[in-house]
């Protein structure tokens, strides 16, 4: 059965839609990363934080307003024209949603209760909607006006890879004939302090896979897919998800997991290591992650593979990652470029020696033909890992 991805709404630190995003992309450009205090007042931080201006929430929706909505709004529009094609065809009931998030609206529930502390009650326009996990499938819904099946899955940072295979498994059901599917998540207090606590966040830029790297930079985003069996420029050829359990926070440091997700994507996509013309890695710059990561797809891929991690860019999304860079590789995937010009690993560092040595991407690199196949991967907290196959129709 053939899944294809007919089209993609974006937006992260390096812009906003399709044109915007791939050029920031090719360009290699770190701007969209800046240092920032909004949310750890005295103790500034690097963030991925979306600078386009966001539409409004439409007044009848007012319990969704929030800004990982407003980012989901951004990105629907950008899209609406094919989901209300697909709508008109098969009905509203026939369409679904799948959502990944990490954090929905929690900067409306920080806010809120910030207010709370001085005023002693609520402020009058907070709703628990506004952070309610599933708020976002909840408010595509009423705003597209689709009545199939709408969740959202929060698993962290694999939570919109995994909505990917919820999606696919819609329409193998018979459930849908298509699915607005991604994810979205919004900077906030919770996050930003989090990390920091954990001692995962750079001090400047991160440097995914670099010698001196020292953690991640958290960002934010949203990419929405038009999945359905209707021919498109792109086929969704394979989900792969596994769990190692090793612990909360930490890689399992054999990536047996990882490695698993790894082939059983390939085999489900009917595919070989060798066919597989980029890797978008997942490469969070933190010491763990990389080393591990860098021995999985070695013991995968090999060398020959070209590989980078986009995050040096973008920042790190959180449960928006898996769709935000599956539409990165979405975006290479459509744009007929003859000379397949591929990501750069951009860390403002050298590669670390001691890890097993990958095919990096460097800056202006191509493939020296058109990208037919990419493959992306997404870790998360408590060995949650998701590796997602892609190729041009």
């Amino acid at each position: 059965m053939n899944w294809y991805l007919n089209d993609l709404g974006i937006l992260c630190a390096l812009g906003c839609g399709q044109a915007e995003v791939l050029a920031g992309l090719l360009h290699g450009d770190r701007s969209g990363l800046r240092p920032s205090d909004e949310f750890s007042p005295g103790r500034p931080q690097w963030l991925g934080a979306v600078t386009a201006p966001l539409p409004p929430i439409p007044a009848e929706l007012s319990v969704y307003a929030c800004r990982n909505n407003r980012l989901l709004l951004a990105a629907v529009e950008q899209i609406r024209p094919t989901v209300e094609g697909l709508r008109e065809r098969f009905g509203p009931h026939r369409i679904g949603i799948a959502l990944g998030t990490s954090t929905s609206g929690v900067r409306n529930t920080e806010s809120a209760l910030a207010y709370q502390s001085k005023h002693g009650r609520l402020p009058p326009d907070y709703h628990y909607k506004q952070q309610q996990m599933g708020a976002g499938a909840d408010f595509l819904a009423d705003y597209l006006q689709i009545h199939g099946p709408a969740y959202t899955l929060s698993s962290a940072c694999a939570s919109s890879g995994k909505a990917f295979a919820s999606a696919q498994r819609l329409l193998a059901m018979d459930l849908c004939d298509a699915v607005v599917v991604g994810g979205a998540d919004s900077l906030c207090g919770l996050t930003v302090n989090g990390f920091a606590a954990l001692e995962s966040v750079s001090a400047g830029p991160c440097k995914p896979f670099g010698r001196r790297r020292d953690g991640i930079n958290i960002g934010e985003a949203a990419a929405l897919f038009v999945l359905s069996k209707q021919p498109g420029p792109v086929r969704l050829r394979g989900v792969a998800a596994s769990s190692d359990a090793y612990h909360f926070s930490a890689p399992d440091p054999d990536g047996t997991a990882v490695k698993a997700a790894l082939r059983t994507a390939l085999a489900q996509a009917g595919l070989k290591p060798e066919q597989v013309d980029y890797l978008n890695l997942h490469g969070t710059a933190t010491p763990l992650n990389d080393a591990m990561e860098s021995r999985a797809v070695h013991a995968v891929f090999g060398s020959r593979t070209p590989a980078s991690s986009s995050k040096g860019m973008s920042g790190h999304t959180l449960g928006a990652a898996a769709a935000l860079e599956l539409g990165f590789c979405w975006l290479l995937l459509q744009s007929q470029d003859p000379d397949g010009r591929l990501i750069a690993n951009v860390n403002g560092d050298d590669i670390d020696p001691e890890l097993p040595p990958l095919h990096w991407v460097t800056p202006g690199q191509t493939l020296g033909r058109p990208i037919r196949v990419c493959q992306s991967n997404s870790f998360a907290f408590g060995g949650s890992n998701v590796s997602i196959v892609a190729e041009r129709a």
